[in-house]
């Protein structure tokens, strides 16, 4: 399956983009991973995602994770933060790159995690629109995939741009809303940044909101909320029994009062129960 790029005035008109499968023998080489907050922050997102019950097996979720495709003729594979692919068609278990197309729909959302790593070969990728090869992230995503939605997050300052395809094929900054967060229209969530500490990190971290704007929790945060949830149950157990208590020694104090005031009234002579409301 091939598509050829035809935009007058792009430097890429004519470069022919084709979506072949990896040789069974191909070694793919793993990028380095830039500092050790990175797979951090890509697994905060995931497992938020699965404690909410919101992956399903026909779904590609993964961390620096070869995308490929062949730019005239010449293989090219690049390796997001955090890549999420909203319908394979076949679900492999131990998959190790993934070329859409061929293998499936184009990613839905990439992103990619600013670190401060020094060596000029990685700094700055995840803006570059370079075109021969290998081309840059930017020029991959945008020109190549056409990823509808594209996020460089900054973990150290806790800027995050939010990067959507418009009409004519380019990438537009989206501002957030009044809440600070963007609308996924592919995953039906809400991202955000949120600042705290995970695993012995501190700093900004993405987040995922619902349709409601309620937080997705960590496991972290869902033990601590029944860990809260369960001790509010106990304090108001408790207040139930102190309530049954103090209503059954009201009782027992008015029917000692009952029985002082009938043992009174014989000793005078008066039958208790010749009295009305005896």
């Amino acid at each position: 399956m091939a598509t050829q790029l035809s935009e007058p005035k792009s430097k890429a008109q004519g470069m022919v983009i084709s979506w072949e499968a990896l040789p069974d023998d191909f070694w793919l080489e793993d990028d380095p991973v830039e500092n050790t907050g990175q797979p951090l922050l890509a697994g905060a997102l995931r497992e938020i995602l699965e404690l909410a019950g919101y992956i399903a097996a026909h779904m590609l979720i993964a961390s620096n994770f070869g995308l490929c495709a062949t730019i005239n003729g010449l293989l090219t594979i690049k390796a997001p933060d955090w890549v999420y692919v909203d319908k394979v068609n076949q679900i492999i278990h131990d998959r190790k790159s993934y070329t859409p197309n061929l293998e499936g729909n184009v990613p839905a959302v990439v992103m990619e995690f600013l670190s401060d790593f020094k060596n000029e070969g990685y700094r700055g990728e995840e803006y570059s629109s370079k075109q021969t090869h290998p081309p840059g992230k930017w020029f991959f995503y945008e020109k190549i995939l056409k990823v509808p939605v594209y996020v460089v997050f900054d973990p150290d300052g806790g800027l995050l741009e939010y990067y959507k395809l418009d009409t004519n094929g380019s990438y537009i900054l989206e501002l957030p809303d009044s809440n600070g967060r963007h609308w996924v229209d592919s995953m039906g969530l809400y991202l955000g940044t949120w600042q705290g500490t995970k695993e012995e990190r501190t700093g900004y971290w993405l987040r995922w909101w619902d349709a409601e704007g309620n937080l997705l929790p960590w496991a972290v945060e869902k033990v601590e909320l029944e860990r809260q949830r369960a001790e509010q149950e106990r304090q108001r157990a408790e207040q139930e029994r102190q309530r049954a208590e103090q209503e059954r020694q009201r009782a027992e104090q008015e029917r000692q009062q009952k029985e002082r005031l009938v043992a009174y009234l014989q000793s005078q002579g008066i039958d208790p129960n010749n009295l009305p409301n005896m």
